[in-house]
């Protein structure tokens, strides 16, 4: 993650608000612990541990600590530490940390207490997963700091390019970081993209044959590409207008021209800026006044945030 100032330990990273991180709560326990479980199988396989059966006695209690090794956001701390009490329900986890807080490079996230063949066994499962959230929590605040930086209020927003089974887990954690969350599924609204268009004939058919199919309750965004399929989308009632792969000048183009649609009808569109988005591009994209920023990599290729387990003394 790219430092604008030094970290803070401890400091909130879910939004910048005083007590956020502490706000923050991870998916219900019935869409992680399937997961975690399957994890768990297939690290063990069929043969078990066969390098801790051979060396550890299995009477002997341990207490470790997980520590960041690099500077980043935490993300998925209950989940990860979870995975030790599946393998044993004596160990203990005793967390230092909150999700959603900026951990500065050696700073301790938890420690745990068990059976020390049950913390060997746990231990890549929970750093996988705590790396793997952490790091989209990372990714995330520095786009949302690079925004703030740019005197901007649009919002940081994530897409459904997620790991398959880990949606819940990957969006929950780019609220850790401080941005917020497109759709999770398919039933959550209309999304006509340049596919559906192409299929349903053009943008005027597409959108007409969905607001004679959903009710007033369906929010209905629609993606377009050019200025000229702005301002025919928005010769209908949409909510949110998608401007897919445009440049600086035709988002700012595009968010007047939405603007002035406002004033003439009173109905209020959202405008979102999509394709290409990158550190080095946000901050332009954010100035264009759009609301909103969707950024696929935050959760398909946002790298993990490295963390360790070290046996204490």
């Amino acid at each position: 993650m790219r430092q604008h100032r030094r970290p803070v330990e401890g400091e909130p990273g879910g939004g910048g608000r005083s007590g956020e991180a502490q706000r923050l709560q991870p998916p219900p326990r019935s869409l992680w612990l399937p997961l975690l479980e399957q994890a768990l199988r297939e690290d063990l396989g069929a043969g078990g541990d066969l390098t801790t059966e051979a060396t550890v006695d299995p009477e002997r209690n341990a207490r470790v600590a997980i520590r960041a090794r690099r500077a980043g956001v935490l993300a998925g701390l209950e989940p990860a530490v979870a995975a030790f009490a599946l393998v044993d329900p004596a160990v203990r986890a005793r967390p230092r940390r909150s999700d959603g807080q900026l951990l500065a490079a050696g700073s301790e996230v938890a420690e745990i207490e068990g059976p020390a063949a049950a913390l060997l066994i746990g231990e890549r499962t929970c750093l996988n997963l705590l790396g793997r959230l952490s790091g989209i929590a990372t990714a995330t605040r520095e786009l949302v700091d690079l925004v703030s930086a740019a005197g901007a209020k649009a919002q940081i927003v994530c897409t459904r390019k997620t790991t398959p089974g880990l949606r819940a887990l990957e969006k929950y954690a780019v609220r850790c970081g401080g941005g917020h969350n497109h759709r999770f599924g398919l039933g959550d609204a209309i999304l006509i993209k340049d596919n559906h268009v192409a299929l349903a004939g053009g943008i005027d058919a597409a959108l007409e044959r969905v607001f004679a199919r959903v009710g007033h309750t369906v929010k209905v965004e629609i993606e377009v590409d050019t200025l000229e399929q702005l301002e025919q989308a928005l010769r209908h009632p949409i909510d949110i207008v998608l401007l897919d792969n445009m440049s600086p000048d035709e988002l700012r183009t595009a968010v007047q021209l939405v603007r002035e649609h406002h004033q003439r009808s009173g109905h209020r569109v959202r405008t979102e800026a999509s394709g290409g988005i990158t550190p080095e591009t946000v901050a332009d994209v954010a100035r264009t006044g759009v609301d909103l920023i969707s950024v696929g990599y935050l959760t398909h290729s946002a790298p993990a945030l490295d963390l360790g387990l070290d046996f204490v003394a």
